[in-house]
C-alpha cells in the first residue's frame, strides 16, 4: 500500500473538484491556536443546515464537498468536536493534528533496502517476447498474461484510470504519453510537519510531480507505455489521471480521499487504483471501548464520509479497486492493532471487533480487494487475506520468495516499475549527476532516450503493487466491452466490470497443507496463515489470480455468475 499503507483522520484538500469551493488550508499557514477538522453531516441533513450548526458550534467553513456533505473546518475552540458531535446535523468531526516526524522507509515494500543479508537480482523473468527493454523483467506481466492480452486489447485512450495516491511523475518517459493532464488533480496540500517544507509558495504541488514516488510506481505497473522504452505497464494505452489524495509522505488523510473520489465521479473516470489505507486509524471502529469518546467519534465520521464517497463514484461509474493491505492478517479475523492512531497521538492497543471496524477503503462498499502473490505462485507472506473481504490476488512482489533456490531474497522476486529520479536521489540510490550508486544495481534502472531524457524503475512489493495489476485488467475490460456513452463519454458498468474480471481470474486451489507458515522465510508464528474456501473462492486469491488475456480474450456475459 501506500509507503506505509497509510491514510487517515484529516488533511487539508485542494478545491478543484466541481463540488469544493474554497482552497484547503496547509498546516503552515493557520495561526498556532485555530486548529482544521473534517465534518460530516448526518444523513438526510441538507448542506445549509450543516453549515449553520458549524457555525453555531464555532467553526468556518474552508471548503465544501456538497455530493457528500463533507467540510473542512478551521476553529480556534478548543471544545469545537465535541460541540460538532453534539450538534444534531453533524454526524462527527475528524481532527488534523501534527506530530513532526516524516515516516522512514516502508518496512514492507522496501524490505530488500533493509534486509541484513545482501539482495540478489537473479529471479524468475518473463518468458514472453519483449516488448520494451525491461519488460523481461516483469514476471508479474507474464503471470497475467498482459503480453497476450495486448495484441487482442493494449488498452483504449479514451478510458480513464485514477491513481489516488501520493502524484504522478509526468515527466517519466513511460508515463508521459499516457497522463492525462487535462483530468489530474492534486487534493493534499504539503503539511511541512510530516511532509518536509514546502516546495512552492502554496504548498500545493503542480500537477504531474511525485515528491513520494509511490503514485509514480502504480501507474507505471497500471499503464506504462509499449513504446520500445523503459517497460511496460498492463494496459499500455490507458489514459493515466493523477488523483494525488495522499501527502508526500505518505499519509492519506480523509478530506483528500473523499475529495479525489468524487472529483472522480463527477469527472467520469472509469477506474481509480486505491493502494492504502485512510489514516491515522488501521481499522476505523464505531464504538471501540479502548477509544476514547471524541476517537469515537472521529472513526464514525471516517466510516461514513468513506462509505458515501465510494458509494457515490461507483454509482457515477468507477471501477474501484483497492490494496488488502500488508498486516499478514485475516481482515475476517483480525488481531489487536498496535499501530492507531499513526498520526496526532501515540498508538495504544485496540482489540478489534470484525463487526463494528472497518480497514478502510479495502473494506468499504464496491471495492475489489486484491491480495499479493510472489513469482512462485504463494501468498506473500506480509499479505492480508480472508474470505470476507478479498476480491482477486495478482502479483506483488514477495522478496523472500524461492526459498531453497537461488532466487530467494532477490530483488527481482520484486515489482519493477517507474520511480522519480528525485526520490531515488533522496533515498541515496542515484547520485546528484543521476547516475546509479554502487550497490543498487540490482535493484535501480536507468533508461535515456535519444534526445536525452532518462527515466528511473525501481523495485518494491506490496499489496499496493498488487492492485495496479488488478486496476490495469480492469481498464482493458472497459477498452474491450465498454461502449459510447452520450456525446463524449465511454465507459462500462462497474459491476459489470467486477464480474468479468471475478470471472476470467485464473482459478488457484488453497495449498496443502491449508494452514501455511513461513518459517523457512524467517518470520514467526504471527505470519502463519489459514486459506478457507473453495476451488473458486478462496482466502487466498479470492476468485482467482486476475487473468489479463482471459479478460479480454472471454465474451462479456451479463448476469454472469463468477
Amino acid at each position: 500500500m501506500s509507503k506505509r499503507f497509510t491514510a487517515g483522520a484529516v488533511a487539508a484538500a485542494a478545491s478543484l473538484a466541481l463540488t469544493v469551493t474554497g482552497l484547503g488550508v496547509p498546516a503552515a499557514a493557520a495561526p498556532s491556536s485555530t486548529r482544521t477538522f473534517t465534518v460530516l453531516a448526518e444523513s438526510g441533513v441538507s448542506n445549509d443546515a450543516a453549515i449553520a450548526a458549524i457555525t453555531a458550534a464555532g467553526g468556518k467553513v474552508v471548503s465544501r464537498t456538497d455530493d457528500v456533505g463533507l467540510f473542512q473546518v478551521t476553529s480556534d475552540r478548543a471544545d469545537f468536536a465535541s460541540r460538532a458531535t453534539a450538534a444534531g446535523a453533524l454526524l462527527g468531526a475528524a481532527e488534523e493534528k501534527a506530530i513532526g516526524s516524516k515516516p522512514k522507509l516502508d518496512r514492507v515494500e522496501q524490505e530488500h533496502l533493509l534486509a541484513a543479508v545482501a539482495s540478489k537480482g537473479k529471479a524468475a523473468k518473463g518468458k514472453a517476447k519483449k516488448m520494451d527493454p525491461l519488460d523481461d523483467k516483469l514476471w508479474g506481466l507474464d503471470m497475467i498474461r498482459a503480453d497476450k492480452a495486448r495484441t487482442i486489447e493494449p488498452g483504449d485512450r479514451r478510458v480513464t484510470v485514477g491513481v489516488l495516491d501520493t502524484g504522478v511523475d509526468a515527466s517519466q518517459p513511460d508515463l508521459a504519453p499516457n497522463f492525462n493532464w487535462a483530468l489530474s488533480r492534486n487534493f493534499a496540500p504539503d503539511l511541512v510537519d510530516v511532509d518536509g517544507p514546502c516546495e512552492v509558495a502554496s504548498c500545493l504541488d503542480p500537477v504531474g510531480t511525485d515528491d513520494g514516488g509511490h503514485g509514480t510506481h502504480v501507474a507505471g505497473t497500471i499503464g506504462a507505455a509499449a513504446n520500445g522504452f523503459g517497460l511496460s505497464g498492463v494496459a499500455p494505452k490507458v489514459s493515466l489521471v493523477e488523483l494525488k489524495g495522499g501527502q508526500d509522505s505518505g499519509y492519506f488523510f480523509l478530506n483528500p480521499v473523499v475529495n479525489a473520489l468524487v472529483y472522480a465521479g463527477r469527472s467520469g473516470l472509469d477506474v481509480v487504483n486505491m493502494s492504502f489505507y485512510v489514516d491515522p486509524w488501521l481499522y476505523n471502529c464505531t464504538a471501540n471501548p479502548a477509544d476514547s469518546p471524541e476517537a469515537q467519534a472521529e472513526q464514525r465520521t471516517i466510516i461514513e464520509a468513506m462509505k458515501r464517497a465510494l458509494t457515490f463514484a461507483h454509482r457515477k461509474g468507477v471501477t474501484l479497486v483497492g490494496a488488502l493491505g500488508n498486516n499478514h492478517e485475516d481482515l475476517g479475523n483480525p488481531r489487536t492493532d498496535v499501530s492507531s492512531p499513526d498520526y496526532g497521538s501515540d498508538p495504544y492497543p485496540r482489540p478489534i471487533d470484525n463487526a463494528s471496524c472497518w480497514d478502510l477503503p479495502t473494506e468499504g462498499p464496491h471495492v475489489i480487494g486484491v491480495s499479493a502473490v510472489g513469482p512462485s505462485g504463494k501468498k506473500a507472506d506480509f499479505s492480508n487475506y480472508g474470505t470476507e473481504q478479498i476480491s482477486v490476488a495478482a502479483p506483488g512482489g514477495w522478496f523472500r520468495d524461492g526459498f531453497g533456490t537461488d532466487t530467494y531474497r532477490a530483488d527481482a522476486n520484486m515489482i519493477l516499475s517507474t520511480y522519480p529520479k528525485k526520490v531515488l536521489q533522496e533515498e541515496g540510490s542515484v547520485d546528484e549527476a543521476g547516475n546509479i550508486v554502487a550497490g543498487f544495481e540490482n535493484s535501480v534502472f536507468k533508461q535515456c532516450t535519444a534526445k536525452g531524457e532518462c527515466g528511473y524503475y525501481t523495485y518494491l512489493q506490496g499489496t499496493s503493487m498488487a492492485s495496479p495489476h488488478a486496476a490495469g485488467v480492469a481498464a482493458l475490460i472497459v477498452s474491450r466491452y465498454g461502449k459510447q456513452q452520450g456525446r463524449n463519454g465511454f465507459g462500462m458498468s462497474p459491476d459489470l466490470v467486477e464480474q468479468h474480471l471475478y470471472r476470467t481470474a485464473a482459478e488457484h486451489a488453497c495449498p496443502e497443507p491449508r494452514l501455511q507458515t513461513y518459517t523457512n522465510e524467517g518470520r514467526d508464528a504471527e505470519f502463519d496463515a489459514y486459506c478457507a474456501g473453495s476451488l473458486n473462492f478462496n482466502g487466498f486469491y479470492g476468485y482467482g489470480i486476475v487473468d489479463a488475456y482471459a479478460a479480454v480474450k472471454t465474451p462479456l456475459k451479463p448476469n454472469a455468475r463468477p
